[in-house]
């Protein structure tokens, strides 16, 4: 069966795009500068707040007016394109959007709201080293009768635009690891501005340090590794803040090409914009882009589908597909995007290279975004199940592998 999309849902995405079009838009216009100069897009996040689109997967029950994944993930990408670290920082609001529809209706209740009065949330997952896999340093203790929280994180992805952070923790005596919800700004919780990564320099991917700081038993739930699409939605994020750089790629080279009246004594001597050849690198530049976003469209309906009850599909083997479609396009979008912000600078000469321009950062952002999960595991992953039927499972952890393994 194929997943394709119909008059009418094409049709709801234009409608949606056009409601945000104008706030992509003022994000794209200071995006070059933000980077140059370091400065935290906290204004343009609030942009994104005011004008509802960190509410657009709270469901109709609680108040919502939900969009499919195929156009959230669609809207990142167009979000993407106008500044990668904006679109990449949300990843973790939106995933733990998901993970709340997972949850018992009291706890749906509690937090829905929130989602929709513009609150968002951050991720504080991953440790630099010294946990063991499929265990954490950050600990959930008893005291005094309260659950009190300390630890150390890295990545942490978003949370220092958030209003809440989604921390991952274990507990003496309990079985696999916590979520612990705690405010940004609680008593204990400080964010660090220390990413050091050469690519999406304004996402927050800093440290996080959580000294005793209390958490309402309420706010702790556990991390499921079940069979759910949380780690499907998660990588399309991904690829989806990877096309957008892409789609931006491939604006500035034709940005560059039609406006440049330099030419070099090798070449033709007609203008850039009327050269065959230039005119072909363009365009295998917009072909590589072009098929990634396909790809990732593709994936995406692999999950709208998967979560369709009126397509009457198996759950297990409609979550299997979608699992499958997001690892092969996560094996095949990072080369065609890497190749695209590569090639931009074949279409101009030596002033490309110039600092001022920053045509480097949409290679340096792709390279990072790509870096997140290697591509070797998920090409491994798919061929086991096409030779062999292995059904694809992941250890949903990071931390030290155990000697000899």
């Amino acid at each position: 069966m194929t997943i394709v999309a119909t008059a009418a849902a094409e049709s709801r995405y234009q409608e949606i795009l056009d409601r945000f079009s104008a706030v992509f838009t003022r994000i794209a216009e200071g995006s070059r500068e933000r980077e140059q100069r370091r400065i935290l897009p906290f204004e343009q996040v609030q942009w994104l707040k005011d004008a509802g689109f960190t509410t657009l997967r709270v469901p109709e029950s609680h108040g919502g007016s939900p969009i499919s994944h195929e156009h959230l993930f669609r809207l990142l990408i167009e979000l993407a394109a106008a500044d990668s670290n904006v679109a990449h920082l949300l990843r973790s609001h939106f995933s733990f959007v998901e993970t709340i529809s997972l949850q018992p209706a009291e706890f749906q209740d509690r937090w829905f709201p929130k989602v929709l009065q513009g609150q968002i949330f951050g991720n504080a997952a991953t440790e630099r080293g010294g946990n063991a896999l499929g265990t954490t340093n950050t600990k959930l203790v008893k005291k005094a009768g309260d659950w009190v929280l300390h630890g150390e994180k890295y990545y942490t992805t978003g949370s220092i635009f958030a209003d809440w952070i989604v921390v991952m923790a274990t507990t003496e005596g309990v079985e696999g690891r916590q979520y612990a919800i705690v405010e940004r700004n609680a008593e204990g919780v400080e964010i660090l501005d220390d990413w050091d990564g050469f690519g999406q320099p304004l996402t927050g991917t800093g440290t996080a340090i959580f000294s005793e700081v209390l958490v309402a038993p309420e706010n702790i739930i556990q991390r499921k590794v079940a069979s759910t699409l949380e780690p499907a939605f998660f990588q399309l994020c991904l690829l989806s803040v990877l096309v957008g750089i892409g789609k931006a790629a491939r604006n500035e080279a034709a940005s560059i090409v039609s406006t440049r009246t330099r030419t070099f004594n090798t070449g033709s001597g007609a203008l850039f914009k009327d050269d065959p050849q230039i005119q072909e690198l363009v365009g295998r530049l917009a072909a590589n882009v072009f098929a990634a976003e396909s790809i990732v469209t593709m994936a995406a309906r692999e999950l709208d589908a998967a979560v369709d009850q009126q397509l009457g599909l198996d759950p297990d083997a409609a979550y299997l597909r979608a699992e499958l479609a997001v690892q092969q396009a996560h094996v095949a979008t990072p080369k065609l995007i890497l190749d695209a912000t590569s090639e931009l600078f074949d279409v101009t000469g030596a002033s490309s290279v110039s600092t001022s321009k920053s045509l480097d950062r949409f290679w340096r952002n792709a390279r990072t975004v790509a870096t997140h999960n290697p591509v070797a595991f998920k090409a491994r992953s798919v061929g086991d199940y096409f030779i062999n039927g292995t059904v694809p499972t992941g250890l949903n952890s990071i931390g030290e592998a155990k000697a000899g393994k």
